[in-house]
């Protein structure tokens, strides 16, 4: 049956703690995007998000050495047991994303794997902080020290990192490369952390003035609310996805 799809903005300021087997999401940061001043200024930074495994504690922190393998596939697992950061924000928001993750128990140096949905500066602006990480930022993935896997990723193929985790390919607003984190199995149902697929809730008639590729966007915002119950858009508060069953048509 067909439904009507509609969004429900989440209420409260982060952290905001999402339950789940075998991972709990952790919206540490809600990203913004204010006009500023005249000439179309923007002041903007992106959403951050925390990925942890139920398995994984602060005593667990210290691996003996960072994620390795020859394949991608063995070292996106790997990675996937620890800490994952999905984007960083910007470097102006430095201090603010540490005490952050302070607050949740969770050094720098214990993260294993950070995400990048796309290269834009409010998104990416502190890889720094995690050179003992593996990097997933768009398409590229690399070891810690540089070592870059191919993975064969693509809209018909997402990266599986684990039971209920995986990186989907969103093309459209910054490149064909964007990606997208989806975590299945929490108290709120499938999560996607989505990057700028979603500038917020509400941005049907603003979105497109922003994408680089508007069909390929519309496509993986589609691709999205379809599986969805709960997104993380990059500049705005968390939304639920709500389905309605259409009522026949009676004559």
């Amino acid at each position: 049956m067909s439904s009507l799809v509609r969004t429900e903005r989440l209420r409260g300021t982060p952290p905001l703690l999402v339950p789940g087997e075998p991972y709990s999401v952790v919206v540490l940061r809600q990203g913004y995007a204010e006009p500023e001043g005249v000439g179309g200024a923007v002041r903007a930074d992106g959403s951050v998000t925390l990925v942890l495994p139920q398995a994984w504690s602060p005593t667990s922190s210290h691996r003996e050495s960072p994620p390795g393998g020859d394949d991608a596939k063995t070292a996106l697992e790997e990675a996937a047991r620890g800490p994952i950061l999905v984007d960083t924000g910007g470097p102006w928001a430095r201090e603010a994303l540490l005490e952050a993750l302070a607050g949740q128990g969770v050094a720098p140096g214990d993260v294993t794997l950070v995400v990048g949905t796309h290269g834009h500066s409010d998104h990416i602006g502190n890889l720094g902080l995690f050179p003992g990480a593996a990097l997933l930022v768009s398409h590229d993935f690399c070891l810690p020290g540089g070592r870059y896997l191919p993975h064969g990723m693509s809209e018909e193929r997402p990266l599986r990192l684990g039971s209920g985790l995986e990186v989907w390919a969103t093309p459209g607003h910054g490149s064909q490369r964007d990606v997208s984190v989806v975590v299945a199995g929490t108290a709120l149902g499938t999560v996607v952390v989505a990057g700028d697929v979603f500038e917020h809730d509400g941005d049907e008639d603003s979105w497109q003035a922003l994408s680089e590729d508007p069909v390929a966007q519309e496509r993986s915002r589609k691709k999205v609310l379809g599986t969805a119950d709960l997104v993380v858009p990059g500049h705005g508060a968390p939304f639920r996805v709500v389905r309605e069953p259409l009522q026949p048509e009676t004559k």
